[in-house]
């Protein structure tokens, strides 16, 4: 197996992979903002609400990317619009502007809180400011987009509020402090939002494995260089090697859970977590 073997591409989302949800409420006039749209899980979850009738605002500091998924929607003939709102998560003002620009669309509903980024270095050796970047980015800024959406989900007569979390919310890997705390942070949000929701505003985390994003994807031939493996032993052994299920997740494949979570079949999901991981962390050999 090659380092451009299929397997580990990250793969182009079709109509066919897309969970078709009957909910009156996945229309037109009801709004989701997704963060972290222009890429990877961000971009399929925006094509999955598309796909399902909602109104999508995606927002990402890659204009670029963010043009990209907006014409995957339109080559998909998706009935929900995808509107481009390029948006830096570390400017408050940013997501102030991103907010209002949402709710101008119609009834703010559902926002998806998916942006990520990584970085690998011991505890003792970890950058500070790498890890405050990583921090405002991940959790503070879902904190304070989920502040500022509060009110427009209780005025459009319930919605719900979807953190991406991980495996690395459930338990930790060595090397990845600032994944690990901002991920187990999330679920805290998740949890803050249930309590304080009455019941109106949900809430709900999604954790998984690895996923075919180029996140993760792009890692995988040079790993499988440095170790003198290959490319399959890496997403078998190094990846999965905890894992029951020996293939990655797609990224539709956790657009699909964001869709159902905000669904009315997921009216008694709130403050929970959807946790497909493969066995990775609740079984053992």
């Amino acid at each position: 197996m090659t380092a451009t073997d299929e397997s580990v591409e990250p793969p182009t989302l079709t109509g066919d992979d897309v969970l078709r949800i009957d909910d009156a409420d996945f229309a037109a006039g009801r709004v989701a903002l997704v963060t972290g749209a222009a890429s990877g899980i961000g971009r399929a979850t925006s094509l999955v609400l598309a796909a399902n009738g909602l109104t999508v605002v995606a927002t990402d500091v890659d204009e670029d990317g963010l043009a990209e998924t907006r014409d995957r929607g339109d080559e998909l003939d998706f009935p929900g619009d995808i509107h481009p709102e390029p948006a830096d998560l570390t400017d408050d003002e940013h997501l102030e502007s991103v907010v209002d620009a949402a709710a101008g669309y119609g009834d703010l509903a559902y926002l998806a809180n998916v942006a990520g980024m990584q970085h690998i270095s011991p505890l003792d050796e970890f950058p500070m400011e790498v890890y405050d970047r990583m921090q405002d980015v991940m959790l503070r800024a879902p904190v304070y987009l989920s502040k500022l959406v509060l009110p427009h989900l209780r005025d459009s007569g319930g919605g719900s509020v979807g953190n991406m979390a991980s495996v690395h919310g459930h338990y930790v890997t060595a090397d990845k402090v600032a994944y690990n705390v901002a991920k187990f942070g999330l679920r805290g949000l998740t949890q803050s939002i249930a309590a304080e929701g009455a019941g109106t505003v949900r809430s709900f985390s999604v954790s998984t494995g690895y996923v075919k994003t180029p996140l993760v994807t792009d890692q995988i031939p040079d790993t499988a260089e440095q170790r003198g493996i290959s490319v399959q032993e890496v997403v078998e052994d190094v990846m999965l090697g905890q894992s029951r299920t020996k293939e990655m997740m797609e990224p539709v494949d956790v657009g699909n859970l964001f869709a159902f979570g905000f669904s009315k079949h997921a009216t008694h999901l709130n403050g929970g977590d959807l946790l497909f991981d493969g066995g990775m962390t609740l079984t053992y050999e």
